[in-house]
């Protein structure tokens, strides 16, 4: 779909820009635009259960829905439909009081062997200790692109929206339309795939890790804590839908998410982004040199992997 010519002409343009948009050399015009407004939707428009119906709670009409985690299982589900690029959110409210050992997880995945998949997860703690939120891109099957941060605010006290903006050209994932991290589609030609021809479902769970979510497994799930409940509503879903093997969508260049405004950050959010980086990120796999000690070829070339 996109040729290694453009990806050797273009790291430059959309690499170093970001760069250049950091320092406040590009400028005041407005270069992009925030994701648009997500549309609150009942869960059942969009999204089915997939394991553990039991602990899965309607509230409001089915507008609100409750997950539960206790000793014998967790709970999730799963879009509808497939789909290839688009923007997806939801707000959530994590598992308040002690969370240790525990993952809320939202994300897209591939149904393929060599599957891509675009993650956001949130590491529970013990009380009075932040949540972690975990981002991870997978491409061709290979993941090991773990992200780290705490959040500027309690995720457990109130919903907050959290979303992933898909196109051809960047993967964003947004808290509250602050972006926190981007996946950019300029590195084909050192190897690095991007999710471009793999439709994705998304999906939602809590479950339990507590062999490696909190403190890499050294705190353990209270289970006298349980049940452990976290909170979802405003299932929006505004994507390109297309079937399990479509290579490409039939409206692809044609939604909003495909302009010119939307295939990079601006200057504002790339302020936003380096925010989030200075004070808030706790772990990068770009700057892991014992995981490795050649550092990933993505993160020689975008400082902003």
């Amino acid at each position: 779909m996109m040729s290694c010519l453009w990806c050797r002409s273009s790291w430059m343009i959309i690499c170093l820009t970001s760069h250049l948009l950091l320092l406040g050399l590009a400028g005041s015009g407005v270069l992009a635009a925030a994701p648009r407004t997500p549309v609150n939707v009942p869960f059942g428009r969009n999204y089915v259960p997939t394991w553990a119906f039991d602990h899965i709670k309607y509230l409001n009409g089915g507008n609100d829905i409750q997950l539960t985690l206790d000793k014998s299982t967790g709970t999730g589900f799963q879009s509808k439909g497939s789909y290839l690029f688009g923007h997806f959110s939801m707000q959530i409210k994590m598992v308040p009081g002690d969370s240790a050992g525990t993952v809320t997880a939202f994300y897209l995945s591939s149904q393929n062997s060599e599957h891509d998949e675009i993650d956001f997860e949130f590491l529970g703690n013990r009380t009075g200790q932040p949540y972690i939120l975990q981002t991870n891109v997978f491409t061709g099957g290979k993941g090991n692109r773990e992200q780290r941060i705490y959040l500027w605010f309690d995720p457990t006290a109130d919903y907050h929206f959290y979303s992933i903006l898909w196109n051809l050209y960047q993967i964003v994932f947004l808290v509250d339309d602050v972006p926190i991290r981007i996946f950019k589609n300029c590195n084909k030609d050192l190897g690095v795939k991007f999710p471009f021809n793999q439709p994705m479902k998304i999906y939602s769970s809590l479950w339990n890790a507590d062999d490696w979510a909190t403190r890499g497994g050294l705190e353990k799930t209270d289970w006298s804590k349980a049940p452990f409940v976290a909170s979802y509503r405003g299932f929006h879903v505004d994507g390109c839908e297309a079937s399990v093997n479509a290579k490409f969508c039939d409206t692809q260049g044609k939604r909003w998410w495909d302009q010119k405004e939307f295939q990079d950050l601006d200057a504002f959010q790339y302020r936003r982004l380096q925010w989030v980086r200075q004070k808030y990120t706790i772990y990068n796999y770009c700057t892991d040199t014992t995981r490795f000690p050649l550092m990933p070829p993505e993160c020689k070339r975008d400082r902003d992997a």
